[in-house]
């Protein structure tokens, strides 16, 4: 059961999937899911990429992973100490930080747009073990850091 949905969307058509979620096509038939679904054979990031082998799969997983792991790493990281530094390098340096913390974490988001289990469960495991081995007090060699005490060159991360 194929229908048309409107002119906004360029000649992609909507139908029921095997699955029971939707997908879209477009005029080529290359398929997009539209709900969350389970398998190897899915495209993350890059046409044709990983393709329907498992290994690639296994791979774009542990890619999305280490991803999301970096993202957490620079959102903890703390490369410019107090006064060691001068403003204007310590400046460039934070925003470059920042650049890169964005960019990785919206590759890791388009790869979650994939709407891959595998994908999501891999981000998301990412992003904790990067929190874990980052940001909780696990491994803090000083315990006792005020809480005002800055604890990274970068802001927290909000949506």
């Amino acid at each position: 059961m194929e229908k048309l949905i409107n002119d906004h969307t360029h000649g992609m058509m909507m139908h029921n999937s095997s699955d029971g979620g939707m997908t879209m096509m477009n005029h080529r038939k290359m398929m997009m899911h539209m709900t969350f679904f389970w398998g190897s054979n899915t495209q993350i990031l890059f046409s044709g990429w990983p393709g329907t082998r498992t290994g690639m799969y296994v791979l774009a997983l542990i890619a999305v992973f280490m991803l999301a792991f970096m993202v957490e790493g620079i959102s903890h990281s703390r490369l410019t100490k107090s006064g060691s530094i001068h403003h204007v390098t310590a400046g460039l340096v934070q925003t470059l930080l920042h650049a890169l913390r964005v960019g990785l974490a919206y590759l890791v988001m388009l790869a979650i747009m994939s709407f891959n289990g595998g994908v999501f469960l891999a981000a998301v495991a990412g992003h904790s073990l990067g929190f874990f081995l980052f940001g909780s007090r696990v491994f803090n060699k000083n315990p006792t850091t005020a809480p005002a005490a800055k604890t990274s060159d970068l802001t927290p991360m909000s949506c």
